[in-house]
């Protein structure tokens, strides 16, 4: 941990952070914007790189195992979806890598000892993966179905391996650790330290679930959209099962580590619990507003509950809150912004969560699926809802905790860069964004017309 006292480590970090340059407003404005974009369209990328290879090769082993080429027709299928998007996240992981030593230059400078490791470590996951996906999607007709099954297992680790890593430096952010001040300078980083704090864990498991419930849900809709249109062959049941059982087995575990989560937002961030709330004042007993707006130092349209918000972060009724007041004004990150993000996040899980858990009591009750067409209408919207989540969530982590970029130690002020252009530059990236979007459509659209093998 940070071995010197909070304001003697702001003191000693300033001239450090300062180094480069003194930002002005409209550029941390549209460096803000840039990051915000190239967020936004990669990490629902990052979810199918958690979880689509392990429905994959769970699809083959079906096939292993029972002998239905119907299984080996999906897992097939889904492996080509697979590389078209692991090829696109490759360009969007690309671009955000340099925007994090171009857009943010003091911070990857000054701390990149110390989280420099978990990037070294994402970058030959990358590569294993990249390897197996092709050995994997290359390999159908010229490997044994049992060998070929084998090489689906790496692509599923490193996968996860190397989203750890990227997750782990967020946490780090959050929860700073593994280095010292001396003289301005930071020294004695300690990688491995900084990588596996406290607060990686529950950052880990709760993006592995959103993962999951992502990719799944986008999965089923697909099928569902199918089976609404009359398409209802074993192909298109099979596919629609297999993605609503992981999603319906996710979704539920999903709202049990996100209370864990809040716990741990409550312990370590109380200024972000209290912008999520709407907490001006610290308050024992702090209620619970459901929707509403923050306004004048209060919520205000909001459904209160009484006691809620202490009894959900600290588990007690009368437990003490900290509020928007225990800071100055310019250490508070945008409340609205905030609350109307969490609460739109969590709004969207209760609803998925109820969603996979009527589809997972009928098929175990009645060994079937639903026959009511708003199910599946509700299953269609379910894949673009969760990532609405998705991203509510991930603007909660992130500007739940401005403005800093690294928690309580460096101001995203003293972070970005100094340079100019960056309009122009956001311009150019829109363009780019466009046109991959555009080029995946094509692709998946040309793979679905793609007739299906005949099943003997």
């Amino acid at each position: 941990m940070i071995s010197i006292p909070l304001p003697d480590l702001l003191a000693a970090i300033g001239p450090v952070t300062g180094r480069l340059g003194h930002p002005v407003q409209d550029q941390l404005l549209a460096a803000r914007d840039m990051q915000a974009l190239s967020l936004s369209v990669h990490i629902p990328l990052v979810c199918f790189g958690i979880a689509f290879p392990s429905m994959v090769l769970f699809s083959e082993l079906l096939w292993l195992r029972t002998g239905n080429r119907v299984y080996r027709q999906l897992a097939k299928r889904w492996s080509k979806v697979m590389i078209t998007l692991f090829a696109v996240g490759v360009v969007t992981g690309t671009i955000l890598s340099f925007e994090f030593g171009l857009l943010w230059p003091n911070f990857m400078a000054t701390f990149g000892d110390v989280f420099g490791l978990g990037f070294a470590l994402e970058g030959f996951s990358f590569f294993v993966e990249a390897i197996f996906i092709a050995i994997y999607v290359y390999g159908w007709e010229r490997m044994s179905p049992r060998l070929h099954a084998l090489t689906g297992i790496p692509i599923a680790v490193a996968g996860v391996v190397g989203s750890l890593m990227v997750i782990a430096v967020n946490a780090w952010m959050n929860h700073p650790s593994g280095f010292d001040v001396v003289a301005g300078q930071v020294v004695h980083a300690r990688p491995l330290a900084a990588l596996f704090n406290s607060f990686v864990w529950h950052e880990l498991l709760h993006m592995y679930l959103a993962g999951y419930l992502v990719a799944a849900f986008i999965v089923a809709g697909v099928y569902a959209a199918a089976w609404l249109r009359g398409r209802r062959t074993h192909y298109h049941r099979a596919g629609l099962v297999i993605a609503l059982t992981f999603a319906a087995l996710v979704a539920p575990v999903q709202v049990l580590v996100g209370d864990w989560a809040g716990r741990e937002v409550a312990k370590n961030q109380p200024t972000k619990l209290a912008a999520i709330e709407g907490l001006q004042d610290t308050t024992k007993g702090a209620a619970l507003h459901l929707g509403g707006i923050f306004s004048d130092g209060k919520v205000k349209y909001g459904i209160a509950i009484p006691h809620g918000l202490s009894l959900i972060a600290f588990h007690s009724f009368d437990a003490k809150v900290q509020g928007l007041d225990a800071v100055p004004a310019r250490d508070r990150p945008p409340v609205n912004v905030v609350r109307l993000c969490f609460q739109t996040m969590v709004g969207i899980g209760t609803l998925l969560a109820l969603l996979g858990l009527f589809y997972l009591g009928l098929w175990l009750r009645r060994g079937r699926l639903p026959r009511s067409v708003w199910f599946y209408r509700a299953v269609v919207a379910a894949g673009p809802l969760a990532v609405v989540a998705l991203i509510c969530g991930w603007i909660t982590t992130e500007v739940g905790r401005q403005p800093w970029i690294v928690y309580h130690v460096m101001r995203t002020t003293q972070a970005v860069t100094s340079s100019g252009g960056l309009n122009a530059a956001y311009g150019g990236l829109v363009v780019v964004y466009v046109a991959l979007a555009g080029a995946v459509v094509w692709l998946l659209r040309r793979l679905a017309k793609q007739p299906l093998e005949v099943v003997h």
